[in-house]
């Protein structure tokens, strides 16, 4: 049985070397390709169909960014992983609002780089609280265009309400179940459920739902 399938995209040799002996190494996945850069990373995608792609967000050429992109445009269904230094880079947030599942730092153990690509092929978003929260601030200050009546909102029960407020608010699932006094498990049921229910992919798509459709209000401003 094969295991996850990984496209690497980085324009460092040696970081892909070391990504890929960890690869490798592993069961449960499998690295079927390597690009150096963004047109590369479009091309193996049409090629490979992996079920998730780490992507570096800066590259010469085609940028992380743009065959981000490209590649969802495309091929909605691929999962999108961010390989990024800083949590505050203006292009993560792109890349994220562009349909990235979540990010990695390169300085991420292992372990939790793993960890990272298993949750995004489940389903798991991965992506911080205070990153989520910046995102939203940003949509909640974009101007919404004028539109058709919404479609209806499918039922959702009192409980996911509540959760899929706290995931508008930029809130982890941990600090959900402690907010619900509920266990981290249910969360994940009910916010599979909320995604389910809403057809969407991932909680910030979800949470941009509930700020769109003024199901939820968005977090307080960073003032840091």
């Amino acid at each position: 049985m094969n295991g996850i399938r990984v496209l690497l995209v980085d324009d460092h040799a040696l970081f892909r070397k070391g990504v890929a002996d960890l690869l490798a190494n592993e069961p449960g996945f499998e690295l079927v390709g390597e690009a150096a850069d963004g047109l590369q990373a479009v091309e193996m995608a049409r090629e490979l169909m992996p079920d998730v792609i780490l992507m570096d967000i800066s590259m010469p050429g085609i940028d992380g960014l743009e065959a981000t992109r490209r590649i969802k445009a495309e091929m909605p269904y691929v999962r999108i992983v961010i390989l990024t230094v800083s949590e505050s880079d203006r292009s993560l947030l792109e890349a994220i609002k562009s349909g990235a599942q979540g990010y990695v730092l390169k300085s991420v153990q292992p372990e939790a780089l793993l960890g990272t690509l298993s949750g995004v092929v489940r389903g798991e978003a991965s992506i911080s609280g205070a990153m989520a929260a910046r995102l939203l601030q940003d949509l909640a200050r974009e101007p919404h265009p004028a539109a058709p009546p919404p479609t209806p909102v499918p039922r959702l029960t009192q409980r996911e309400q509540e959760v899929l407020g706290l995931v508008a608010q930029g809130k982890s699932n941990k600090e959900i179940a402690s907010a619900l006094d509920i266990a981290e498990n249910t969360v994940k049921n009910h916010l599979k459920n909320i995604l389910e229910k809403l057809h969407l992919e991932n909680r910030v798509q979800a949470a941009t739902f509930a700020l769109r459709r003024e199901l939820a209000t968005a977090p307080a401003p960073d003032r840091r």
